[in-house]
């Protein structure tokens, strides 16, 4: 039996024995990861468990759960709980959970916040969904660049437990204009007559309130930081967007990006709580674009139906396709993940195609190579290509070669073309350039045969 096991039984003994003093005492122990992984494993009681633990406990909790669970327990949950958890929540985590409610539920919880709080909700949820300014928390600590070390160090003492985190403090003017950014540690060295300005280098990074979190996440990345300042377009400090959130928007970018390169639309909950109607609409809509797709390739197919005569060039047709395919997949697939990363820019589209026609060029060489030493291997065993096996071989190595060619442009520009156009770059998948390549690569194929096996075999 494993650990989880083990806590679910134990669970469901205290429930049974109906001792909520026993019951809140072992949740209180529990880490707040097993609390959600209880959670999980016993729905029905994921409100009992949030009004059992302590209030601090029950936030932490309630915070880290997916929304459609924030939500199932919400609407069991009484009012006075209802009121405690929204007001205890920190207001980063609180604008990401009402962002993801319907207008008119945000509206009643909003009224449960004390005027203050209020004010500071509107006006994060007054920014761009997926911006920075959705993420960022107004609870950091500010100091000035004429105060002592020993001031700051009273300042924090004195206002440290309502910030996010003390890790680092930031140094504004007197119109809160944001100047630097200082690490706790060094404060913490200095010597306590020091003043402020002698400790800023003017490293500063920041993110604007209105930038894609997309950005933030990139920022993040190149940067060791534990959190980041945020401003407006005038550098006044905003707030401040830590690691933690942006842990979670990154995650679900790379599963929105994963379900969006297999050939569906991004699932908005967990795939067994999504219902089978919902997933079938997901679904559906590329599937039906795939469809039309092959049906241009059945009008190529009639297109050149005396060349499909040859039962010679039908047996290659998957070959050839396949090739085509895979070698898009492989170039769309890169640089949807470099263009996650930040390592490519939509200024990079020249050096890709390059990189790509070079990559096509090879690889197509290599797989038509193949592809003549086994029809070289074949006849010479079994002489099943007939007395024209030669300009088979050819035909099947120059196509392998245009289309695999073809195959990495096309995966690799549509991305571009995607982003120019202000579309998510994972939606050029995996199967939607195979279908593409296919129609192109059918063209490619019999153009080839046409010119070398008229008059032979055609």
């Amino acid at each position: 039996m494993d650990e989880l096991d083990t806590l679910v039984e134990q669970t469901e003994l205290l429930l049974a024995e109906g001792d909520e003093q026993q019951l809140k005492e072992y949740l209180d122990e529990l880490n707040i990861s097993d609390v959600e992984a209880l959670i999980d494993e016993l729905p029905e009681y994921g409100s009992t468990f949030i009004e059992t633990l302590s209030i601090n406990r029950a936030v932490n909790v309630f915070r880290i759960l997916d929304f459609p669970t924030q939500e199932r327990i919400l609407k069991k949950l009484p009012g006075p709980k209802i009121s405690e958890i929204i007001n205890e929540m920190p207001p980063d985590d609180r604008t990401a959970f009402f962002s993801e409610l319907k207008g008119d539920v945000v509206k009643q919880l909003i009224i449960l916040l004390p005027q203050t709080d209020r004010k500071e909700a509107l006006a994060l949820l007054g920014y761009p969904e997926d911006s920075v300014g959705r993420l960022m928390t107004p609870d950091y600590i500010t100091v000035k660049q004429h105060w002592t070390i020993a001031r700051v160090l009273e300042h924090v003492r004195k206002y440290g437990k309502a910030s996010e985190t003390i890790d680092v403090l930031y140094v504004i003017d007197k119109n809160g204009e944001l100047l630097d950014d200082i690490r706790i540690r060094d404060i913490l060295l200095a010597d306590p007559e020091t003043r402020v300005k002698d400790l800023i280098d003017s490293r500063l990074i920041a993110l604007n309130a209105n930038d894609p979190q997309e950005e933030a996440i990139n920022v993040f990345r190149m940067n060791n930081r534990v959190a980041l300042p945020v401003v407006d377009a005038q550098g006044i400090m905003l707030g401040i967007v830590t690691v933690d959130d942006i842990l979670w928007v990154a995650n679900e970018e790379y599963t929105e990006d994963m379900q969006r390169i297999g050939g569906t639309e991004a699932l908005d909950e967990p795939y067994l709580d999504v219902s089978v109607a919902h997933l079938v609409k997901k679904r559906a809509g590329w599937l039906i674009v795939l469809f039309l797709g092959q049906l241009i390739t059945a009008t190529v197919l009639e297109h050149y139906e005396s060349q499909l005569a040859s039962a010679i060039l039908i047996l290659f047709m998957p070959l050839i396709l396949s090739s085509g395919g895979n070698s898009g997949s492989q170039a769309s697939t890169l640089i949807i993940q470099a263009m996650a990363l930040g390592e490519v820019t939509l200024a990079d589209w020249w050096r890709v195609m390059r990189r790509e026609i070079l990559s096509g060029l090879l690889l197509g060489l290599i797989l038509g190579t193949l592809g003549f030493i086994r029809i070289y291997t074949w006849q010479a065993f079994s002489q099943a290509y007939g007395e024209y096996w030669l300009l088979v071989g050819i035909v099947v190595s120059l196509s392998l070669l245009g289309v695999v060619l073809w195959g990495s442009l096309v995966g690799s520009m549509l991305p571009f073309i995607l982003r120019r156009l202000g579309a998510d770059p994972a939606s050029s998948s995996a199967p939607f350039v195979s279908t593409l390549v296919d129609v192109t690569g059918l063209i490619i194929y019999f153009t080839v045969a046409t010119l070398i096996l008229t008059g032979f075999l055609l």
